[in-house]
């Protein structure tokens, strides 16, 4: 996900977003405890993805 579409979003929508997102790491970190996610490197890049989108609401906030 690149930061400048996150930008371009409004506020409702990231906060969407950051919803959407924090549940499906949830969802990885529970199959990854079972043992059955194999792919990883999915939850390192779903955090990053939640901080960008948490950075650009702490910029839409500020302005």
């Amino acid at each position: 996900m690149l930061y400048k579409d996150i930008k371009a979003k409004s506020r409702e929508e990231l906060l969407k977003l950051v919803n959407d997102l924090k549940a499906e790491l949830w969802t990885l970190r529970f199959k990854n405890s079972t043992g059955s996610l194999d792919q990883t490197h999915k939850i390192s890049s779903i955090r990053k993805d939640i901080a960008k989108v948490l950075t650009a609401l702490n910029e839409k906030g500020a302005k």
